[in-house]
């Protein structure tokens, strides 16, 4: 600032102040040291009408700070500041006219580079002859490191509170001596008392008599610095209940000293209550609330090792619903999951101490019949089946649901628990093979060869990319000429692992699980190229019939198959036969048009196992039938039984009066031959002439002999 600018407030300021008798040396001393020294903002400021008030002096740390020129002398807040600064300081200064005493406020303003500045400002009267204000001194300090100190203070205290105040545990804030200093909102819920009921009281009160000395011990060593974590233990609410809690101590140290303890309690009872609801789920299906396989498994393992275990046998057994697949399917799985329920309602009848039921999954189910041998098996068991003879009705509409049993015993019929299972289902396996609806217990020779179904299922799939399937072929003897012109191609099974596998096993399970599409098309594809490797050896006038399934014969894409493979292999269509049993021809709807698309390529059909099944007279009449073969199971005693013989001549009588042939499967003697020649059955199938045989014995035995008839 310039002398004569300093000389101009100077004459100003003694004038305005009346400092006549102030010595001018003094004036100029104490103006220097609070226009250029003081580092607060002094500003002096005259009172007008209005009030207005306007600036008469504003030292060098004012002018810089607020950013004030020279030119703000005289002139009033509104004339110089911003609009709103100037507003708050207005004010403030008409707060201290009404007052009539000294007044301290703070606010804040930002200087250059955008700095916020907190500043706290002192407002001091001056007064004229009349006791009226004339000026105003306002010193501004600078509170910026104060404030910012102040306000990490007051925000670390707020994020305690938030901590302890929001806290879902409670907690306590105690003396030494267990004195209730302080608690949170949550500790109010989990005693029932109000803060104000809970503070000097002490806290041992709440603690129940047979854990108190346990907490006693625990705060102790928490006075010694230690934080701590407690085993559980009980408190006593306000209503008397009692409330499991998980407790930690804290202590509370201030300049290296502990002042008090925090003690914290968290509430597990309404966990404790969820334990028992995941462990019950656990432990039980959803659907029908009966136990679970994981139940199961811990009651097998639990009875299997117990001290009285070898002297305690008991029953696992496994059920079935029969044909509930398409009761569900059918009805929706709502319905079914109704169902399912219901039958758990009535094997529930036979739960207690010593009976236990379970359902694994599906529509199968496990009763374990503790304490009990075969005969108690069996009497449960057929009281079982008397609970579902017994309709079931659903949304007013009855049905009846039966189930197949399988039983196994321990420990007979295993050691562990998965033997047990598996066993038990083997058996299960057993009475579904032989018609279901029925029970049986498991007998050691049913995993003779296979650990269980699983494996045979296993090995099956992989069996076509390994090679391990063949066709052999049994000739069909005209008995009128010694021809051998006919042959049934039959499936083999060779094993790498486990050697020949009966057709009886896998083709059922094949059935099952839909392999024998695959395995069907295989047959189609081999036979055909069979027929052309023969043709190749000059083996022209044969005929070759193929087995296909009731799944198969249902595919739609049977007859483009075996059309495509007789165009591929270059084939007669006259050499390929095939063979359907009569339960692939119930639907008559959907079997009359595949069986005239399959004449039309020029294939005959025969019947195959004919006399065995739900056997139609309308149905032979209707359908385009060539063949039909004489089930073995007539052939076998039709020297021994008249009704063997009555029925077997009847179909072969049946089969002329069509324009059918005949061919009688299963002859095993010469006797029987007689027989079948005398009834004008000519065509012969079975082990008397020859079993079924590899491609390169059928072409020595019995093709090289036509040719050379020939």
């Amino acid at each position: 600032m310039k002398d004569d600018d300093m000389e101009y407030l100077n004459r100003l300021l003694a004038n305005e102040l009346e400092l006549e008798n102030t010595s001018n040396l003094i004036q100029k001393i104490m103006f220097d040291i609070i226009f250029q020294h003081v580092q607060d903002m002094v500003f002096v400021m005259k009172v007008e009408k209005g009030p207005k008030f306007r600036y008469l002096f504003v030292n060098e740390s004012g002018m810089q700070k607020a950013k004030l020129s020279i030119d703000a002398l005289g002139k009033t807040l509104q004339e110089v500041l911003p609009m709103e600064i100037a507003q708050s300081l207005q004010k403030n200064y008409e707060k201290l006219l009404r007052k009539k005493e000294i007044f301290l406020f703070e606010d804040q303003f930002f200087v250059d580079g955008g700095r916020k500045i907190y500043g706290e400002t002192i407002l001091t009267p001056v007064y004229n002859d009349e006791k009226s204000i004339s000026y105003i001194v306002a010193i501004t300090r600078d509170i910026t490191q104060w404030s910012i100190e102040k306000n990490k203070i007051i925000e670390s205290e707020q994020k305690y509170r938030s901590i302890v105040n929001n806290n879902l545990d409670a907690i306590f804030r105690i003396s030494p001596e267990g004195k209730i200093l302080e608690a949170n909102p949550a500790a109010t819920l989990l005693t029932g008392y109000s803060e104000k009921q809970m503070t000097n009281r002490n806290i041992y009160d709440w603690i129940i008599d047979q854990d108190l000395e346990k907490f006693k011990t625990l705060l102790e060593k928490t006075c010694f610095g230690y934080a701590l974590e407690s085993l559980d233990c009980k408190i006593m609410h306000r209503k008397g209940a009692q409330l499991i809690v998980h407790i930690k101590t804290v202590p509370i140290v201030v300049h290296e000293e502990i002042s008090g303890l925090y003690v914290i309690l968290k509430d597990l009872s309404d966990q404790a209550k969820n334990m028992e609801m995941i462990k019950f789920m656990a432990f039980h299906d959803q659907l029908t609330g009966l136990l679970n396989r994981r139940a199961l498994h811990e009651h097998l393992n639990e009875h299997i090792f117990s001290p009285s275990s070898k002297t305690n046998e008991f029953a696992l057994i496994t059920i079935d619903l029969d044909r509930f697949k398409y009761l569900n399917d059918t009805l929706g799985h709502l319905a079914g999951d109704q169902i399912l329920k219901r039958v758990a309602e009535r094997l529930l009848r036979f739960q207690n101490e010593r009976c236990y039921v379970y359902r694994v999954g599906g529509d199968e189910f496990n009763i374990l019949l503790l304490h009990s041998g075969r005969k108690k098996a069996d009497i449960i068991v057929r009281k079982v089946f008397s609970a579902f003879s017994q309709s079931f009705y659903l949304n007013s509409q009855e049905y009846f649901i039966s189930p197949s049993i399988g039983i196994s015993m321990y420990p007979n019929d295993g050691k562990d628990a998965e033997m047990l299972i598996k066993n038990a289902d083997e058996a299960l396996y057993r009475v579904k093979e032989r018609g279901k609806a029925h029970y049986q217990f498991y007998r050691t020779e049913m995993n003779s060869v296979f650990t269980n179904v699983v494996t045979l299922e296993t090995h099956l799939r992989k069996a076509i990319d390994k090679s391990e399937l063949s066709l052999y072929y049994q000739p069909q003897v005209n008995t009128a000429t010694g021809e051998v012109k006919n042959f049934e191609a039959l499936l083999r099974w060779k094993d790498r692992e486990f050697g020949d596998i009966s057709p009886s096993n896998f083709i059922p399970l094949a059935e099952d699980t839909g392999l024998i599409i695959s395995i069907g098309y295989w047959v189609i594809e081999n036979a055909c190229r069979q027929i052309k490797t023969w043709n190749a050896l000059g083996y022209n006038d044969i005929h070759v019939a193929i087995n296909i399934s009731p799944k198969q014969f249902q595919h739609p894409n049977l007859v483009q198959f075996i059309q495509s493979m007789i165009k591929k292999y270059t084939i007669q269509a006259s050499s390929l036969g095939i063979e359907i049993t009569e339960s692939a021809m119930n639907d008559t709807k959907e079997t009359i048009p595949i069986l005239r698309k399959v004449k039309e390529l020029g294939i005959s059909i025969s019947v195959d196992d004919f006399g065995t099944g739900y056997s139609s007279l309308n149905y032979i009449k209707r359908f385009p039938i060539d063949i039909l073969k004489i089930d073995q199971s007539f052939i076998r005693d039709i020297l021994v039984d008249e009704k063997d013989a009555a029925i077997t001549s009847t179909i072969i009588h049946l089969g002329k009066s069509l324009g059918l042939e005949v061919v009688a499967e299963g002859v095993e003697n010469l006797k029987q031959v007689e027989f079948l020649s005398k009834a004008q059955c000519y065509k012969i199938q079975g082990f008397y002439y020859s079993k079924p045989l590899p491609a390169d014995e059928i072409e020595q035995q019995f093709l090289a002999k036509n040719m050379l008839k020939q």
